[in-house]
């Protein structure tokens, strides 16, 4: 049986392009997308939305690490969130939506629902 994928994948940017420990932003569909890019190569994509201030600016934010869980800070209130599962690390039961991201043929590609 084949598989087909349905998402609907946008490229952000190329791959050299994010800069490690950065954020870039994006608009993909109708969704601000903050896309970050780790030391060690892997890419993570969140909502641009700062759930505590309501302005769009998590692409700003510092990425960093909590143990072994890459995050970013706010750049506004400083609470950290997970890059994998968006769950706020400050405050519990806060998150962001959390976004498909690849790297396909050297560009970076975020899916939102």
């Amino acid at each position: 049986m084949t598989v087909i994928d349905v998402r609907l994948w946008t490229v952000v940017c190329s791959y050299d392009r994010l800069p490690p420990e950065r954020g870039v932003a994006a608009l993909v569909g109708d969704a601000q997308v903050a896309v970050f890019r780790t030391f060690g190569g892997d890419v993570f994509a969140l909502d641009n939305r700062d759930p505590f201030s309501g302005a769009y600016v998590l692409s700003r934010g510092i990425v960093g690490s909590r143990g072994a869980e890459p995050t970013v800070a706010s750049p506004l209130h400083k609470q950290v969130f997970s890059l994998v599962t968006g769950e706020c690390l400050d405050e519990p039961g806060v998150a962001v939506p959390v976004y498909e991201v690849r790297v396909r043929d050297g560009d970076v590609e975020v899916a939102v629902p």
